[in-house]
């Protein structure tokens, strides 16, 4: 039986295959702080890397952003021979996952397009390159004004399914530039039917009209599919007020989230770190989140 995400060390942690931190995860009951940060700048302490900071103040997963796995480069981070995963696991001992964006060329913008690197981009290339690099989770969405679309989100999955042995991650926070709903029923099925094991949708009081009826809508349909739902603060709100913080994180654990996601969009790529601290809290309490901040990782 798997131990809970909010009860393991990190030797367990990093132990479990992907299916085993699925079940972790869903075992933690609602109890799960992902950390995305930007790797391309300076961190905000300049000799440690954002993973670390974000993982001192109760980041549980941490979700590297802007990195060009075919090219990797991440700030705080030496030379090295060994792999930033590999890295990061004997740094932070918490699961590390990236960013690939879907990037639909054919898609109807609402604004101007941003263009990417390839290494940043869902291809064949790069998914074979995050299951060579042991990757624990990959994040299929995308950053804003990037092209990303709902239809080639599925395409992508049916191919990282095939090809990825970690946990899939599939949503978007925003509308990633293009004109077309965020979220929906049946977007979220045909995820599932394609393969992700997380639905990301947007954080209930993060984009206009998506409210806690429609969220709980969806974690219905997802856990009935035995999915579980990642919330999103991707709006740059996770560098509002620790209040807004708490109150956005207290409506979507009541709508049954399993992992609540606090964005990268404070001076150096990390939210703040009073937020990441306020949003475990919120969410777990002082005692759990003590325990995940002070246990060491070499336990």
């Amino acid at each position: 039986m798997t131990k809970r995400f909010i009860s393991a060390n990190s030797s367990e942690i990093l132990e479990m295959t992907a299916s085993e931190l699925k079940q972790s995860i869903r075992a933690s009951e609602g109890r799960i702080v992902m950390s995305e940060n930007v790797v391309t700048r300076e961190p905000f302490i300049e000799d440690i890397t954002n993973a670390e900071i974000a993982r001192a103040f109760g980041a549980d997963l941490i979700l590297l952003n802007g990195i060009d796995v075919l090219n990797p480069k991440v700030s705080g981070l030496d030379e090295s021979e060994e792999s930033f995963v590999n890295q990061l696991h004997k740094l932070v001992g918490r699961p590390i996952g990236v960013n690939l964006e879907p990037v639909d060329q054919d898609a109807s913008m609402a604004e101007d397009r941003l263009t990417i690197a390839q290494g940043r981009q869902a291809n064949l290339e790069t998914i074979n390159k995050i299951e060579a690099l042991g990757l624990d989770f990959v994040c299929l969405t995308g950053n804003p004004g990037t092209g990303v679309t709902n239809a080639q989100i599925e395409k992508t999955i049916r191919i990282t399914r095939e090809r990825f042995s970690g946990l899939i991650i599939a949503g978007k926070m925003h509308g990633a530039g293009v004109s077309e709903s965020i979220v929906d029923s049946d977007t979220v099925k045909s995820f599932i039917e394609a393969g992700a094991d997380i639905i990301l949708v947007p954080a209930v009081g993060t984009v206009p009209g998506f409210d806690e009826k429609d969220l709980k809508e969806i974690v219905q349909l997802v856990h009935n599919e035995g999915a579980l739902v990642l919330s999103a603060i991707g709006t740059s709100q996770e560098s509002s007020d620790e209040d807004t913080i708490k109150q956005i994180a207290i409506a979507n654990k009541i709508c049954g989230v399993d992992i609540q996601h606090i964005g990268d969009a404070g001076y150096a790529g990390l939210a703040p770190v009073e937020n990441i601290f306020a949003l475990s809290k919120a969410i777990r309490g002082m005692r759990h989140t003590a325990s995940m901040m002070a246990r060491s990782i070499q336990r």
